[in-house]
């Protein structure tokens, strides 16, 4: 289970690395596989990681010292919180482009945007291990849905940062996952620590997946975008 936590995170690292050689992706309308790929990103945040939540509203209410209902609110409010900050992000790379979406945004816009993006990819590197103990199953679907949700983020942050991608995001990137699984074999958190961990990870990761799908330039392709969630969150139901 250790090795396959760490074959993993070599995958991660490998879509960030070779995010640029999938030229088939590189289409418009936009690519069905990367529609796709947003599809089962969002059902495994719907139909897995927040019923996780949900299911453990008791830990959270114990080691809170609040009542379950509390808890539950908190657990969702960080979610929200990390939808809201990667929407901050997407504002402030808006703004600082001055000239249109093709155009280069400023160098201080493009270290926040790979920072913020790098400290993302160290806590899905992190939550690996953890899902190693919760067994095969859960690390095979939270390795696929991530993989394919990299497929699509690091689709958009290319067409973001264009040429400093391939020089410089894209080596951060891949050292941050596999730092995060790697920190994860050294530092073990609280049990509440990783549920907040989860809640933060599920609000990016929508936001990630729409704002990839939902402006009207992507020319986005709704079926195969449903197609896939329904797929996944089948899979998801019958295992």
């Amino acid at each position: 289970m250790f090795l396959f936590g760490f074959l993993f995170a070599c995958l991660f690292a490998l879509v960030h690395l070779g995010i640029g050689w999938l030229a088939f992706l590189d289409s418009r309308p936009r690519s069905r596989w990367l529609s796709a790929a947003g599809g089962v990103a969002v059902a495994y945040v719907f139909l897995h990681v927040l019923p996780e939540l949900a299911a453990h509203q008791g830990i959270f209410a114990e080691q809170l010292g609040t009542t379950e209902r509390s808890a539950e609110g908190l657990v969702y409010l960080v979610a929200m919180v990390g939808l809201v900050a990667f929407y901050g992000l997407e504002k402030v790379l808006a703004t600082s482009r001055r000239g249109g979406r093709e155009a280069e945004p400023a160098a201080g816009t493009f270290w926040l945007h790979i920072g913020s993006f790098a400290v993302y990819n160290l806590i899905i590197g992190y939550l690996l291990l953890h899902r190693e103990e919760a067994g095969a199953w859960s690390l095979a679907i939270y390795g696929i849905a991530m993989a394919l949700h990299f497929v699509t983020s690091d689709f958009g942050l290319r067409e973001d940062h264009k040429a400093r991608y391939d020089h410089i995001a894209r080596w951060i990137l891949a050292a941050a996952v596999l730092g995060g699984w790697a920190l994860g074999v050294v530092a073990d958190l609280a049990e509440i620590w990783i549920a907040f961990l989860f809640a933060f990870l599920a609000g990016g990761v929508v936001l990630n997946v729409l704002k990839e799908e939902l402006p009207e330039e992507r020319e986005s392709r709704f079926l195969p975008f449903i197609g896939a969630a329904a797929v996944y969150a089948g899979l998801l139901l019958a295992i």
